[in-house]
C-alpha cells in the first residue's frame, strides 16, 4: 500500500446481532474472506480504494450483542429461506458461522433488567474488552444495527458524563441503545449509530468520545428511498424545477415492519429520512411520508415516491419512482464498509464525528451537506488526505 501502514487486525461488534441486518453482514463478510461472492455493493473495493490502508477481509473478526437467542445458523437459514441470503453460500459457511456464533453475547433487555443500567453498561463494556484481548485486535468498531428505538428528547439535555451516569443508575428510563454507546466508548471503541436511535447522539456521550480520542459516525443508514432522493433532489434546484410536493410511502414486512408499525418508534425513522429533503429543497415543500407494515412482504422493502415540480411557464412536472429491494442485503456492505473506513479513522488518531462518512446515513453526524455528489467528493477527499498523512506527506 505503498508505504502506509494498514490499521491490522479489527473487531467488528454488532449490537443487534443476530438481526437481519447483522446475519447478512456477517455472512457477507464470510463469504468474502473465502471467496465465495464478488465485494458488490461495497463502496472501498472500488478502484479508488486500491491504495488506502483498510483492514482486509480476513483482519476483521466479529462479536455482539443481542437479547435473542435464536442460533446465528437458523436465522441464515430463514434469509434463505426468504430469498435474502444464496443457499448454496450460507452452507460453504458452517464453520465460519460457528466462530462467530462463540462471539455472541446476551445483550441489554430492559423488559429482563435485575441490576442498574450503569451496572449492565459496565458488563457489556467488559465483554468488548474481553472479544479485543482474546483475539489480540488493534481495535474494536462498534456498530449499532437492532431495532430503531422512540426519540428520548431528555438525552439531548445530558452534557456531562456524571449526569449521564446518575441517569443510568436511577431507573429504567435510558434507551437501550445508549446503554450500548456509553459501553462501547468506555470500553474506547469507535462508534457507528446505523440507526435513528438516539445511541450516542447525547452530548455527554459525544463529549466522552472526544476525550477518549474515538471517532464516531452515524446516524441512520442512507439504503434506499433517501438515497435516490439526496441524488434527485439535487437535479431539480440545479435545473431551477420548483418542487411543490414529494410524497413518498414506505411498505416493508419483517421485524422493521413490525417495529415501525409503531406510531412512536417510527417518529425516529421519519425525522431522520425528511431532515434531509426539507434541506435540499426548503421547508415550504409538502412532503407527506408514510411506513406501513406490511407482513406478506417479509424482507422485501418497497418505496414509492411522488413528485410534483412546477416548470417554465408554470408547466407541469411529474416524476414517479418505484425502488424494491431486500433492504438487509442492501444495509450490510454499508455496514462493512463503515467497519474499514471507521477503523482507518481510528488508526490515523481522528476523533469526533466523522463528517466525510455523510453520504452513507440520512441524518449525518456533524453535517448539513445532503447532495450526494457533494458527499461522495468529501468522501474521496478524507480518503486522500488521510492515507497521505499516514504515509507521513505534508
Amino acid at each position: 500500500m505503498d508505504g502506509a501502514s494498514g490499521p491490522g487486525r479489527t473487531g467488528l461488534w454488532l449490537i443487534g446481532a443476530r438481526g437481519s441486518v447483522a446475519t447478512t453482514t456477517i455472512v457477507g463478510l464470510c463469504a468474502l474472506r473465502s471467496g465465495l461472492v464478488r465485494p458488490t455493493g461495497c463502496v472501498t473495493e472500488l478502484p479508488a480504494f486500491a491504495s488506502v490502508p483498510l483492514p482486509d477481509w480476513d483482519e476483521i473478526v466479529v462479536g455482539g450483542h443481542d437479547i435473542s437467542g435464536a442460533e446465528l445458523h437458523k436465522n441464515a437459514e430463514a434469509l434463505v429461506a426468504a430469498g435474502v441470503l444464496p443457499a448454496g453460500v450460507v452452507a460453504a459457511l458452517g464453520e465460519q458461522l460457528s466462530v462467530v456464533e462463540s462471539e455472541l453475547r446476551h445483550g441489554y433487555d430492559p423488559a429482563a433488567r435485575r441490576r442498574s443500567q450503569l451496572d449492565v453498561a459496565e458488563r457489556l463494556a467488559a465483554e468488548v474488552s474481553a472479544f479485543a484481548r482474546r483475539h489480540a485486535l488493534e481495535r474494536v468498531v462498534v456498530v449499532n444495527v437492532a431495532s430503531t428505538e422512540p426519540p428520548w428528547p431528555d438525552g439531548a439535555e445530558i452534557h456531562d458524563v456524571a449526569g449521564l451516569e446518575s441517569a443510568l443508575s436511577g431507573g429504567n428510563a435510558v434507551p437501550a441503545s445508549v446503554v450500548a454507546a456509553y459501553a462501547a466508548v468506555r470500553a474506547s471503541c469507535p462508534y457507528v449509530e446505523f440507526t435513528p436511535s438516539t445511541g450516542i447522539t447525547v452530548p455527554a456521550l459525544r463529549n466522552l468520545a472526544e476525550e477518549r480520542g474515538l471517532p464516531y459516525a452515524g446516524c441512520d443508514g442512507k439504503t434506499g428511498e433517501t438515497l435516490l432522493r439526496t441524488v434527485l433532489a439535487p437535479m431539480f434546484t440545479e435545473r431551477a424545477l420548483a418542487v411543490r410536493s414529494w410524497a413518498g410511502t414506505n411498505l416493508l414486512g419483517g421485524g422493521d415492519g413490525a417495529t415501525l408499525a409503531d406510531p412512536t418508534t417510527a417518529a425516529s425513522k421519519l425525522e431522520s429520512k425528511s431532515r434531509g429533503l426539507h434541506a435540499l429543497l426548503g421547508g415550504e415543500v409538502t412532503a407527506p411520508l408514510h411506513i406501513d407494515n406490511v407482513p406478506d412482504l417479509g424482507q422485501t422493502k418497497v418505496a414509492w415516491d411522488h413528485v410534483h415540480a412546477e416548470g417554465f411557464l408554470g408547466s407541469p412536472v411529474t416524476l414517479q419512482l418505484t425502488w424494491s429491494a431486500y433492504d438487509s442485503a442492501l444495509a450490510a456492505p454499508l455496514v462493512l464498509d463503515l467497519t474499514r473506513l471507521v477503523a482507518l479513522a481510528h488508526h490515523a488518531g481522528q476523533s469526533g464525528p466523522l463528517t466525510a462518512l455523510a453520504c452513507f446515513f440520512k441524518d449525518p453526524f456533524g453535517s448539513t451537506e445532503h447532495r450526494f455528489d457533494h458527499q461522495v467528493r468529501t468522501l474521496h477527499e478524507w480518503v486522500r488526505t488521510t492515507t497521505a498523512a499516514l504515509r507521513g506527506h505534508r
